[in-house]
């Protein structure tokens, strides 16, 4: 007769259910981490593939392969800490300010400086390009003023000067090159209009309490997202700049702000070292993620499979995910790297075998075919011999004792434990078990008890086995002061958990009156 194995019950432990936002934004998984010498200050991702990002740190912007996560190339041509490297739409071009308010615009693959832009007398914190209009460059500063260039003769189409301080974000219009829109540290937000060159709306006026960090328009312009302080808002541009939310969920200045590239997932990173996923349509915070210190920017990519941020101590963390299935290129051929990586001989044959009674495979000249079987054929499966646990062996063997100590050590589950203890009863060699013991071997197998005695899984067990203690070693107490203590302890914690199921007993008894008072006058 097969010895059956000990059967460990495991107890449903409560764990919090993943939500699909949950789980796909936890399958960024591999991430990266480059330590550099000074805060990060930005990154941006190139709207081309392969999207390369560009990171700007200290006097450098370095662009990234997005692949292998090292840098392809770095720009140092700056006399002072560089700004906001952003990358134009078609990946070629690259501008960036500094602090002594000078823009550069530089070829992406010779790094060499195209375009200078000198009018800025602050220093730089925002350069980007127009997503529609290549040529166009807008520009804001510490100067308060917000600047639209023309990158190809180094002027400046407009120059805005309604904001009040410094000027440290802002965009243009995805959906139209004439509008502009701009945060300030005067706790505004201001929608220009380059055909008018004036500004046309004013948000915020009264509700920011904090400066202006980042503004972040949707794709169909419609609806702007500002953050300030730690409070994020949505604006309804259509309804004349009407705030629709105000979302309170970060316990520190939020500085920087992403859309996924559906715009169905709003991403915000704050100095509370968290990044915050909201739903766009709920506003509702669906997933967030801890980072080891405060977050100055962060990038998505456009396809999604790279989230990228930088922070104040000068770590730059890259995490990535796999792309779709959809988005793989699938592969027909039987011998390719993709169908044998399961290793198995059916793979190896284009194919799975088929079953019982229809048929075999063979090969000839080259080719796979199916051979008719007989009827009465059968297969013989191979059983593989389970393995067995030490405290299976030990029981196997009658070595009971040795099968107590087995499971009394520090790194064994107590459901184990149990497990083992509850064979023992049932094989009427608990007494056994338990027997011939000094102070030393009863010591862990007491402490046991103790811990377990008040749990609801375990109390039937524990009172049994310290029946057996006691009945056992009864004429041995006083004789080891720590056998002494753990029997004291024992006993007042069973008389703690006496006095406790009494006072529920009383407290339901309570309840239960209340609820038939209740339920009779209704």
């Amino acid at each position: 007769m097969d010895y059956h194995p000990t059967q460990v019950l495991r107890s449903a432990r409560p764990h919090a259910k993943h939500s699909p936002d949950s789980r796909y934004w936890r399958s960024f998984k591999h991430p990266v981490f480059i330590k550099e010498y000074a805060p990060i200050t930005s990154v941006h991702f190139s709207p081309a593939k392969p999207h390369r990002y560009a990171v700007t740190v200290a006097t450098r912007v370095q662009v990234y392969a997005p692949r292998t996560q090292k840098v392809t190339k770095s720009i140092s041509r700056f006399k002072d800490v560089a700004r906001s490297g952003c990358i134009r739409a078609d990946g070629k071009l690259i501008a960036a300010g500094d602090d002594t308010g000078l823009i550069q615009v530089f070829d992406v693959n010779s790094r060499a400086i195209l375009r200078t832009l000198n009018s800025h007398r602050q220093p730089v914190h925002l350069t980007t390009f127009s997503p529609l209009t290549q040529t166009q460059l807008m520009s804001a500063s510490d100067d308060t003023t917000v600047r639209l260039w023309d990158v190809p003769s180094e002027s400046e189409i407009h120059v805005f000067k309604d904001h009040t301080d410094y000027v440290r974000t802002g965009q243009v219009s995805p959906s139209n090159p004439n509008i502009l829109v701009s945060g300030s540290y005067d706790r505004t937000v201001r929608i220009f209009d380059a055909r008018t060159g004036a500004c046309e709306m004013t948000l915020g006026g009264g509700e920011h309490s904090h400066p202006v960090e980042r503004v972040l328009l949707f794709p169909s312009s419609t609806l702007l997202v500002s953050a300030s302080g730690p409070i994020i808002r949505t604006w309804d541009l259509v309804a004349g700049g009407r705030c629709l939310r105000a979302l309170s969920n970060h316990q520190k200045t939020i500085t920087s702000l992403a859309l996924s590239s559906d715009s169905r997932r709003l991403l915000s990173g704050s100095l509370d070292h968290l990044v915050k996923v909201y739903d766009t349509e709920t506003y509702k915070v669906v997933h967030s993620m801890r980072y080891p210190a405060p977050i100055l920017c962060l990038g998505l990519s456009p396809d999604d499979t790279h989230l990228v941020a930088g922070m104040s101590d000068g770590t730059l963390s890259i995490r990535r995910r796999q792309p779709k299935p959809s988005q793989l290129v699938p592969d027909n051929n039987p011998f390719s790297t993709t169908a044998l990586r399961s290793g198995t001989y059916e793979s190896f044959l284009g194919g799975a075998l088929p079953s019982v009674g229809q048929g075999s495979l063979s090969k000839r000249d080259g080719q796979v075919k199916q051979i008719a079987s007989d009827a009465n054929e059968f297969k013989v499966q191979s059983q593989r011999k389970r393995k067995l646990k030490i405290y299976d062996k030990l029981l196997k063997s009658f070595n009971y004792s040795a099968a107590l100590d087995s499971v009394l050590e520090k790194n064994v589950l107590p459901a184990t434990s149990f497990a083992v203890i509850s064979e023992l009863a049932h094989l009427d060699a608990l007494r056994i078990a338990v027997a011939g013991r000094d102070d030393v071997t009863l010591e862990p197998l007491l402490r046991l008890v103790l811990k377990h005695v008040t749990d609801p899984r375990f109390g039937q067990l524990c009172c049994a086995v310290a029946g057996v203690i006691i009945e056992t070693y009864s004429s041995l107490l006083g004789q080891s002061p720590v056998m002494d203590s753990l029997f004291l302890r024992l006993r007042r914690k069973v008389s703690e958990e006496l006095r406790f199921q009494r006072e529920l007993t009383r407290v339901k008894g309570a309840l239960d009156m209340i609820l038939a008072s209740s339920a009779l006058s209704a």
